[in-house]
């Protein structure tokens, strides 16, 4: 990365300084990832409750699995302890969980949601989930850029404040498919450098990333633009690999493959990057592939599982 770049990506996003950055990595063992294989199952076609995805992890040997703050928020406080109790005896720490309202549509919806969404936070922090999500959409076809990114702005502003007041890290993941950016009127938000803006007008210290290698590489970044970042400020990270014989202009967003599985995506790169900032965090497929869809649950998480396994011993 250019100095002009770096330069940047630090004013733009309060990122850190690089001597800091330069700490962060000093202090990882070399060559050791700290991140999980994370099972986050409606990703991967998989339909179950919390406690099944639970119980699959653990069948399948994944580190950790996503959080369904919905479902946790149902339990009374002896049945939560009995939850974290199978998560613990199961060897299993918590991913992540997504944003559970929509901030998309119109207004009222969004305000329905964010009245709902300290019940909900509430009972992530109870459980003891850290992190949360959501992705932006590349587009729209009533907004321009500048009227989207006042209303994203103000919406997830809100939502990031009541996340902070129960101790969640808030991660936005950006969308590069081209084909889905050009397919609306007005383009948006989509790649790490525009996300990193969202995050400054903001203006929450709990603001985050949420990777993909997808998006990763249909923006076109490099492993350089995820060393510009602390590991603070990764939230989660999604792995998924490519169709070949695609341009990156070509590529849809929903026809994606399991990591490894092409070899079109540098994922090595990618995670060899995420192991030199020291990510500590979730790393789960969302591949939006229909022949992995049509497996059933413990099909769909060996596949997975495996994919995933393979890649991460590309940094052994």
């Amino acid at each position: 990365m250019n100095h002009q770049r770096r330069r940047f990506l630090t004013s733009s996003a309060g990122f850190l300084a690089a001597s800091a950055l330069t700490k962060s990595v000093l202090a990882q063992p070399s060559g050791q990832r700290r991140f999980t294989v994370d099972l986050r199952w409606g990703s991967i076609g998989v339909k179950a409750s919390q406690r099944e995805a639970i119980i699959l992890a653990a069948k399948h040997g994944f580190e950790s699995v996503a959080a369904s703050p919905a479902e946790l928020a149902k339990l009374s406080d002896s049945e939560n302890q009995d939850l974290l109790g199978e998560l613990a005896d199961a060897g299993l720490v918590w991913g992540s969980s997504g944003l559970p309202l929509d901030f998309r549509k119109d207004e009222a919806r969004f305000q329905e949601g964010l009245r709902q969404l300290p019940t909900l936070a509430a009972a992530a922090k109870r459980a003891g989930v850290t992190r949360m999500g959501t992705w932006i959409t590349p587009g729209s076809d009533e907004l321009t850029y500048v009227a989207n990114f006042r209303q994203h702005a103000q919406r997830l502003r809100q939502c990031a404040k009541v996340l902070q007041d129960h101790g969640l890290r808030f991660g936005l993941e950006y969308v590069g498919t081209p084909s889905l950016r050009n397919s609306k009127r007005y383009p948006f938000i989509h790649t790490m450098r525009e996300t990193a803006d969202l995050h400054a007008e903001i203006g929450v210290n709990n603001m985050g990333f949420v990777l993909d290698s997808w998006h990763w590489y249909t923006a076109r970044e490099t492993a350089d633009d995820i060393r510009a970042l602390d590991s603070k400020q990764v939230v989660g990270c999604d792995l998924n690999d490519a169709p070949a014989g695609l341009d990156i202009d070509q590529q849809q967003d929903n026809q994606r493959e399991l990591p490894m599985a092409t070899g079109v995506i540098d994922v090595q790169s990618f995670l060899e990057a995420l192991v030199d900032i020291g990510y500590d965090g979730p790393v789960r497929a969302e591949p939006f592939n229909k022949p992995l869809n049509q497996l059933d649950n413990d099909a769909a998480c060996a596949k997975t599982s495996a994919a995933i396994h393979q890649a991460f011993a590309l940094l052994d």
